[in-house]
């Protein structure tokens, strides 16, 4: 089964790592707490926060997460919940809402991108959701990086 997550405001870009990594994950912006928490039980999610209140002690999965960094507070989440990162899973779902992607024709977004991604890129993507379009340009190189460089630190840790 995959861990499924909810993230509190403060941990946004958390959020967008988590998401990059083929992660369901709610961004949970309304502060009400009972509603948090009914939510994490009701989809069998783990809370990460960075909220000392919220982090007490419960019944509850609850994760404190100690960084302001968001590449400190991914590699805390990855090697607290030893989470594996897998190649055919990371940019399957939409960084802003959350939604798996669907591959779509190149011919039917030729006016959806910059000419340049159009002509340079074969596959996109596209969010059943929001509608917004995925190739994997530069951006998902740099991506890659910080996630090598994470998964790096976390076998050397592990020696």
């Amino acid at each position: 089964m995959t861990l499924k997550f909810i993230t509190t405001t403060e941990l946004g870009r958390l959020s967008k790592w988590l998401r990059i990594l083929g992660y369901d994950v709610v961004y949970y912006v309304t502060c009400k707490k009972s509603d948090l928490f009914l939510k994490s039980l009701r989809e069998d999610r783990i809370i990460l926060t960075r909220n000392l209140k919220l982090s007490k002690p419960t019944s509850r999965k609850v994760l404190f997460i100690k960084s302001t960094n968001y590449k400190q507070q991914l590699k805390e989440v990855i090697e607290t919940l030893n989470l594996k990162v897998d190649r055919f899973r990371m940019f399957s779902r939409c960084v802003i809402c959350n939604r798996l992607l669907k591959e779509i024709p190149k011919e039917k977004i030729k006016d959806k991108v910059p000419p340049f991604a159009f002509k340079t890129h074969e596959n996109f993507m596209q969010c059943v959701n929001c509608r917004r379009i995925y190739w994997s340009g530069t951006h998902w190189l740099n991506m890659d990086k910080v996630i090598a460089e994470i998964s790096k630190a976390k076998r050397r840790k592990s020696k």
